[in-house]
């Protein structure tokens, strides 16, 4: 299973839906996050790891699991690119592809030495809205749903029904 491995406080940083949030609150700019990653984990089937550092979380490491995500919280004065890096040289197989996700050139430089791809913060925003776009155009091509069992049956067998009922009459 391929994995994508997401620093936290980066992509807040980046995508202007979370700025916004984050001004008003970090916790809440942080559960919007995993909330987005974790309908685009439910669509794409991916492994995700978010990994947020202690600058605005003080305390020992932790980790939890939160909507099949997996979010780590660092350990006090770890950055979450040690962690990164370090998470890279464990998950990484030749089964899987890891790939991070981060606009820290320094950090995308350094997971790339490590045999991961990396994925900017624009470009994982752009994944995400091209599959919510996706999902919406899929629902919009559903037939209608009335209630009523003749919109979910075929024409042929309606007709057939039909002349079973005026038989029976």
């Amino acid at each position: 299973m391929d994995v994508l491995i997401v620093d936290g406080y980066n992509i807040i940083g980046d995508w202007e839906e979370l700025k916004k949030l984050k001004k008003r609150s970090i916790s809440e700019a942080r559960d919007r996050l995993i909330e987005i990653l974790s309908e685009y984990k439910a669509y794409s089937g991916l492994r995700i790891i978010v990994v947020f550092d202690a600058l605005y979380v003080k305390g020992l490491e932790s980790k939890q699991a939160i909507n099949k995500l997996e979010i780590i919280f660092t350990k006090e004065k770890q950055t979450a690119d040690d962690c990164i890096e370090r998470l890279v040289d464990s998950v990484k197989h030749v089964k899987n592809q890891v790939y991070v996700a981060t606009s820290d050139y320094a950090e995308q430089r350094t997971v790339f030495g490590r045999g991961a791809l990396r994925i900017s913060a624009r470009e994982l925003l752009i994944n995400i809205e091209g599959i919510d776009h996706n999902i919406k155009h899929s629902i919009k091509s559903l037939p209608k749903y009335d209630g009523l069992l003749k919109s979910r049956i075929d024409k042929q067998t309606l007709k057939k029904l039909e002349e079973i009922r005026r038989r029976g009459k």
